[in-house]
């Protein structure tokens, strides 16, 4: 058995970007932090890889509120542009419909409203009265659900939330998503444009509540971003600024469970291979569902907690396209024409839709090393339902063969011909590369107005010393918000 030669230890269970960003919190509080990671690289899903002469980044494609990254900097003291750079992009998206419409969304919103205006033959008042309602719900709320832990009484009692609750009704809790576009922008492809944000925690806009309108607020007001070497930069900086501090990674070792002491009130540390690595602090960055399940055998599992229904996930395919597109951009969009028939196949059927709406990234469009000479990366994504041991390789199938119909219906082209390489992810390999219960992508879904309260909170009243973080719990996933996961934990040690 190992002993601990600080008497302010912790360990971080996976390397996740909520992982690595604890790890950075807790080495300036003074410990002595070791990062332990079953991959034999950091991120989880936000790493990347090579397909002959294109580069992908693996997982988050969108890029948004880099101000929490920069912070991870401040705090240490360091200048962040030494460490990372990024650059605002000018389009948050581009948006194709199979009728031909099209829309370049641009991010500032003066230009965005008066191309919305000219396109779907509205007045332009209604893209910045929508934008205004999304800032407005940040500011009542934004702080007291997203940058403080919602499972402590105290953080309630404050007039910031008694001011929440006077305005309660002007957040659409009690309308759906989906209603909550229909009254504010009216025309059925803007509904659908602003029902999407709804897929950005995994959940279905037809369920989740309208108080989500929040979340246009971060792509439009605040704006879309890029990091100049691409996402993957986002891991690959922050490691290095946790090193720089002396935290210690070691990659290739998979925890077999946390040890509490005799009271099992207080961890203890961790085995790994039969060996007790000690600790005062334990941090797991692994889905919330596997920390209770591998790790916490001993301990009564909150079963409502975990039996909550799970997110969507998704199937990625990874093209490696030997042509330019000029008509696409960073981001794009191809609609389904019927977005409630592809939600109620993907959380009610728990199937494929077979006119998937298709989200193509592409990274060689501002980095250009990412692909060869007049070729691009393209990151092909489709929602899809958790893993529940469907039959994945003929959904996968039949699914790229829609996606391909619907890219060649669109650009009028014929993409199968220019795909020069290929890999897929889907909901099983999410499982198993890292450890996301049946793949789902934001751990549980928000398809109800209690679901923020429902998430499972970042400590462990009982348990000194045990904290959670990630995209599995409060406040949610994504990177904002797994970095604010880490946030919110560690101030707690």
């Amino acid at each position: 058995m190992t002993s601990p030669t600080n008497t302010k230890n912790a360990i971080i269970i996976g390397s996740g970007i909520a992982g690595i960003a604890s790890a950075i919190r807790l080495q300036i509080k003074g410990y002595s932090v070791t990062v332990l990671e079953k991959n034999s690289y950091p991120g989880g899903k936000l790493s990347s890889f090579e397909l002959g002469e294109y580069r992908f980044d693996a997982g988050p494609s969108l890029f948004t509120m880099p101000h929490f990254i920069d912070e991870l900097f401040e705090l240490a003291g360091k200048n962040p542009r030494d460490y990372f750079q990024y650059i605002k992009h000018d389009k948050s998206c581009h948006y194709f419909w199979d009728d031909g419409t099209t829309l370049e969304a641009d991010s500032d919103i003066k230009k965005l409203s008066k191309k919305v205006s000219e396109t779907f033959q509205t007045s332009e008042g209604i893209i910045e009265k929508k934008l205004s309602k999304a800032a407005h719900i940040n500011r009542v709320i934004g702080d007291l659900f997203l940058e403080q832990s919602l499972h402590q009484i105290k953080n309630f009692l404050n007039l910031k939330t008694a001011k929440a609750i006077l305005k309660i009704g002007s957040l659409d809790l009690h309308k759906s998503l989906h209603q909550a576009n229909q009254d504010d922008v009216k025309h059925p492809k803007l509904v659908q444009l602003f029902d999407r944000y709804a897929t950005y925690n995994g959940s279905n806009p037809y369920k989740t509540p309208g108080i989500m309108g929040i979340i246009p607020h971060y792509e439009h007001n605040v704006g879309t971003f890029f990091p100049v070497k691409g996402m993957n930069s986002i891991t690959t900086s922050l490691v290095k600024l946790a090193e720089d501090l002396g935290v210690e990674f070691i990659y290739n070792k998979q925890v077999d469970e946390i040890l509490l002491d005799a009271t099992q009130k207080r961890v203890k540390g961790v085995m790994i291979n039969g060996k007790c690595l000690e600790a005062n602090v334990i941090v797991s960055n692994m889905d919330v569902y596997f920390t209770y399940k591998q790790l916490l055998p001993k301990i009564k599992s909150p079963k409502k907690t975990l039996s909550q229904e799970r997110s969507s996930s998704a199937i990625i395919f990874y093209w490696g396209i030997k042509n330019e597109f000029p008509e696409l951009d960073l981001h794009n969009i191809f609609f389904t024409k019927n977005y409630k028939e592809e939600f109620d196949a993907i959380f009610q059927k728990k199937t494929m839709y077979n006119d998937p709406t298709v989200y193509i990234n592409i990274t060689s469009k501002i980095l250009k090393s990412d692909a060869p000479d007049n070729s691009e990366n393209w990151f092909v994504m489709v929602n899809a339902p958790a893993n529940q041991e469907q039959d994945w390789d003929n959904l996968i199938s039949e699914t790229r063969k829609n996606i391909i119909s619907k890219i060649n219906h669109v650009l009028k082209t014929n993409i199968e011909n220019l795909i020069a390489t290929e890999e897929i992810l889907d909901p099983r390999s999410i499982e198993s590369k890292t450890l996301s219960y049946q793949g789902s992508l934001y751990g549980t879904s928000s398809n109800s107005k209690f679901a923020a309260f429902l998430r499972h909170p970042n400590f462990k009243r009982n348990i000194d010393g045990l904290f959670f973080v990630g995209g599995s719990v409060h406040p949610g996933g994504g990177i904002p918000l797994c970095l604010l996961s880490a946030k919110i934990a560690t101030s707690h040690a």
